[in-house]
């Protein structure tokens, strides 16, 4: 079996997570309802693919051109939408096209003419999957057809994690990657940044102090947020983080198939918006790192080495880090200290894509992708800004060094976490 073939395997286990009856419910606004990306996947790889590399004609070309492309708009407007039912094709259509393509692509998967096309496609699937998941997220539960594994169970699990500030010598971050094996166009070129001594915690923040800034009713003070961000916060009525409940003392936290109370979820690491994150560390007189600041922190080595990951050259396994939907959760910080960095931070690698201060931009001598120019182009708006590392639920293909992802600053569905940086600059 190809690895497409085995992520398409994940993908249908995904969708079946969804009731058939929730296929047309769109439960984050930003995002076109699940039958859509049923389409989707299957339009991409055939698009690029079938009738791309192959030449094949079209079977449904209407089917190719409704499931094209997703939609990522300003975070005040949303997807063009259709309204009923009737206005989408019916799910066996759509699980027919699904099957079609993938029946006229797999005889011809080994193809050379597909190797340079095929990554792209691959991990498009990949990133996918995990868009599906905190879309799941924002079901309600009537919705969902969760499994019977272990996996969905909170792991709420004590643990006496190192905390403390870790210094992070001036030296050189190394960027980006070469052009030897598939990478996006915004991995590349790879190229070197200088970074000044930093200081950072050696944890990301858990739910536990986040609830401090929440309960010292730090969501209701203009101060701690940009005019942006208070703009935000207002208009949605927010007063704590997406996900959370609170009933006088009965807090809880939300979970792909359940909320669980707020103390088995208390050392978890805070998933929020950027603006947020930043309104957090600007509270505790602290702010986000940098793009270079990660990258030195999680994958330099006191020596003036590189790493490929933050633990070493080993490739990542569940004692490094919490990925690759190995759990449908976060774990407590500090549960996978074999995945600690050179300088001794923990966790830069999983259980969250990290928040950096960084927009989403260019490296210099950006190129963009001949078949998809559009992938990173059209986010380099300044909108965007940039997450590393990795959630729990990113496939491992995707945990690469050089590996970039980027969202909105008031986006909160993502699985996220981000710690404190106490240097100036």
């Amino acid at each position: 079996m190809t690895d497409l073939e085995t992520a398409w395997e994940r993908t249908d286990r995904i969708f079946g997570f969804v009731a058939e009856h929730a296929l047309l419910a769109r439960p984050i606004p930003l995002r076109q309802p699940f039958l859509f990306y049923l389409g989707h996947l299957p339009a991409f790889a055939w698009n690029h693919l079938g009738r791309g590399v192959l030449e094949l004609p079209s079977f449904a070309p209407e089917l190719d051109a409704l499931f094209e492309a997703g939609i990522d708009p300003q975070d005040d407007a949303e997807p063009p939408r259709r309204d009923d039912a009737a206005s989408w094709p019916q799910l066996d259509r759509v699980l027919a096209y699904r099957d079609r393509v993938r029946g006229e692509l797999r005889s011809a998967l080994l193809e050379p003419a597909l190797a340079e096309v095929l990554p792209m496609v691959l991990e498009h699937e990949l990133m996918h999957h995990e868009t599906l998941i905190y879309m799941l997220q924002q079901l309600p539960a009537a919705a969902k057809r969760p499994p019977n594994e272990a996996s969905a169970a909170p792991e709420t699990r004590a643990v006496s994690p190192v905390r403390g500030r870790v210094r992070v010598p001036a030296g050189s971050a190394h960027l980006g990657a070469s052009s030897g094996e598939f990478r996006w166009d915004n991995e590349q070129p790879e190229h070197d940044v200088r970074t000044e001594t930093f200081e950072l915690d050696s944890l990301p923040v858990t739910n536990r102090e986040l609830r401090e800034f929440v309960s010292a009713g730090c969501y209701a003070d203009p101060s701690l947020w940009t005019p942006d961000a208070w703009r935000w916060i207002r208009q949605k009525g927010r007063a704590m983080p997406h996900g959370w409940k609170a009933e006088a003392d009965d807090w809880s936290v939300a979970t792909l198939f359940g909320d669980v109370p707020f103390a088995d979820a208390a050392e978890w690491p805070a998933s929020v918006s950027q603006c947020e994150a930043q309104a957090f560390t600007r509270w505790c007189g602290a702010r986000l790192m940098s793009e270079p600041e990660f990258h030195r922190a999680a994958f330099a080595s006191s020596d003036g080495g590189l790493r490929p990951h933050p633990w070493g050259d080993a490739p990542p396994s569940p004692l490094h880090a919490n990925l690759d939907l190995r759990r449908f959760h976060p774990t407590p910080v500090g549960s996978h200290p074999w995945g600690v960095s050179a300088f001794g931070v923990h966790e830069l690698v999983g259980n969250g894509w990290e928040w950096t201060e960084t927009p989403f931009r260019p490296f210099p001598g950006f190129r963009p992708l001949s078949r998809y120019p559009g992938y990173s182009a059209n986010f380099f708006d300044d909108r965007h800004f940039v997450l590393l590392g990795a959630s729990w639920a990113t496939d491992l293909r995707l945990v690469r060094r050089s590996f970039r992802n980027w969202f909105q600053p008031h986006y909160p569905y993502v699985f996220t976490k981000f710690r404190r940086v106490y240097s100036d600059r």
